[in-house]
């Protein structure tokens, strides 16, 4: 089988956080009543992309009723809905919208994985869920040959590519930096960019705007 495909279907199938496996399956049966006529996805989230990609979003978890309900990274609720016009006005994708699964999206020379691969509640992975998607993280970097360019969305998504990068052997100078547009050049890796995650908490309060995320896009293609 194909090394990606074996990839996805694994992370698909992963059973290893019964807690976040139970929280998915029940958020999927009780649904939200806007969404009560969906069939909810309740898995893992394979990664979204090509491993062709030279640039590769690192996302914190799928949402309960966004992608976990349409089985896609970034789908059907509001972050994605503002990242994915970002990525669309710096050519990163082919449409703004991402609704759902067969809504003809598709990513321009990028890829998205999340820390966590299973919604959890409160959007609050803990320590020991994020360690055990750790594994999916380095087999998705080793698959991307092109990679150019790791971009974190947010602080817990930094800190799991700095761990990463550690696990590696790829240094970096002032590594608990994390700044919104901050970008980390290492000898021999991929830039490491920085940028606040497109959540409602920070998109409706303005301390993520359209242009800042769109900016962040722009500024990766200039390192690719």
């Amino acid at each position: 089988m194909d090394p990606w495909k074996n990839l996805q279907q694994r992370i698909v199938n992963c059973e290893k956080c019964p807690r976040l496996r139970e929280h998915c399956a029940s958020v999927a049966l009780q649904k939200r009543l806007a969404f009560r006529q969906w069939d909810y996805w309740g898995k893992p989230l394979p990664n979204l992309g090509s491993p062709d990609a030279r640039l590769l979003l690192v996302g914190l978890a799928p949402a309960a009723h966004g992608g976990n309900r349409t089985g896609r990274m970034f789908t059907g609720d509001r972050s994605g809905d503002f990242l994915f016009r970002a990525m669309y006005e710096s050519g990163f994708a082919n449409q703004p919208q991402s609704t759902h699964v067969g809504d003809g999206l598709e990513l321009i020379d990028a890829a998205v994985t999340g820390v966590a691969h299973c919604a959890p509640p409160l959007n609050k992975p803990t320590p020991l869920e994020i360690a055990n998607c750790e594994t999916y993280l380095d087999e998705t970097v080793d698959l991307m040959p092109a990679l150019r360019v790791i971009l974190a969305l947010g602080r817990i998504a930094f800190d799991a590519c700095l761990r990463l990068y550690s696990r590696r052997g790829w240094e970096i100078d002032r590594p608990r930096l994390f700044a919104h547009g901050a970008i980390h050049e290492v000898p021999a890796a991929p830039f490491l960019m920085a940028s606040f995650h497109p959540s409602q908490q920070n998109t409706f309060t303005g301390k993520l705007t359209p242009q800042m995320m769109r900016e962040i896009f722009e500024t990766a293609r200039q390192l690719i």
